[in-house]
């Protein structure tokens, strides 16, 4: 029997920073249109392993493939071609304000310009009947020329889900992408994530950190914790109770397990506390606003 070939593959990833050690010795496979859950506390090492697949960070030691490719091995016109293969959901949505949501939507598809873009006149026709189309998507057509800094955070959101649609990625990777939603948004946010990766055939990496969302929501889950990989096993069967076992038995201290209560288990999961996680940063690439 023929095995198939992994969408991403990360063996043996180990990173350090001078003394500390972020990452170490993590293998991970995921195959196409699974949609796998980061799952574990604020600073277990999630952001870091998605730095990695998008190729924002170089490992001390390990290997990192996506979609065939060594990323540590790319660089320039090599590592633009394969991010414009993932889309990249952000925590902070990192919209430009200022601007339309429709231009903020266009700005996802740059990668694939020539030289800057000012003002929806410098895009092409076709490109923004795409980005109109990605907004009618998410639901919010009607909001095209409305500025970015007048929506909700939900609908923040939906637009920053749009501009990842508009490179057509084949892998999708979303970094505490509900952290500043309330419970009602996240949900609706990570529904619509999963049926449009169900639609598309996307395969999906997210970080979480709110347990009974990641057993909702995903078909695996992989739990870090301190850089190390604890968990990871298939979503259907698996209890929040067994999850929660399996940190504990990690805890290392008293306050340590009150951590996992407090943040993997608090009531209400889905909001998390401002600025929780690690926050990337994201080049809209326009310049301003022309009207």
């Amino acid at each position: 029997m023929t095995q198939t070939v992994p969408v991403l593959r990360v063996d043996g990833l180990t990173k350090r920073y001078d003394e500390t050690t972020a990452l170490s010795d993590v293998t991970l496979r995921v195959d196409r249109g699974e949609i796998v859950v980061l799952l574990g506390l604020s600073g277990s090492g999630k952001s870091t392993l998605l730095r990695h697949i998008n190729g924002l960070e170089t490992p001390t030691a390990g290997a990192v493939e996506v979609l065939g490719r060594g990323v540590p091995q790319l660089n320039g016109r090599g590592l633009r071609a394969l991010r414009s293969r993932v889309g990249f959901i952000f925590q902070q949505f990192e919209l430009v304000g200022p601007l339309t949501v429709l231009e903020n939507v266009l700005s996802g598809a740059l990668g694939s310009l020539r030289g800057p873009r000012i003002g929806l006149f410098s895009y092409p026709r076709h490109l923004k009947h795409r980005a109109l189309e990605r907004l009618d998507r998410v639901g919010l057509l009607d909001r095209a020329y409305q500025r970015a800094d007048t929506l909700s955070g939900g609908q923040q959101q939906r637009v920053a889900i749009a501009r990842a649609l508009m490179q057509d990625p084949e892998v999708l990777l979303a970094d505490e992408p509900v952290a500043s939603l309330d419970p009602e948004s996240s949900t609706q946010v990570m529904s619509l994530i999963r049926e449009i990766a169900a639609d598309d055939g996307l395969t999906v990496v997210c970080s979480l950190h709110q347990v009974d969302l990641a057993i909702s929501w995903a078909d695996r889950i992989v739990g870090l914790r301190h850089g190390e990989l604890v968990l990871d096993m298939p979503a259907s069967g698996l209890s929040k109770a067994e999850v929660m076992e399996i940190y504990g038995r990690v805890a290392t201290s008293t306050a340590e397990l009150s951590a996992v209560e407090n943040e993997l288990a608090a009531p209400g999961a889905g909001l998390a506390p401002a600025g929780a996680g690690l926050r990337d940063p994201q080049n809209a690439g326009v310049a301003e606003l022309v009207s």
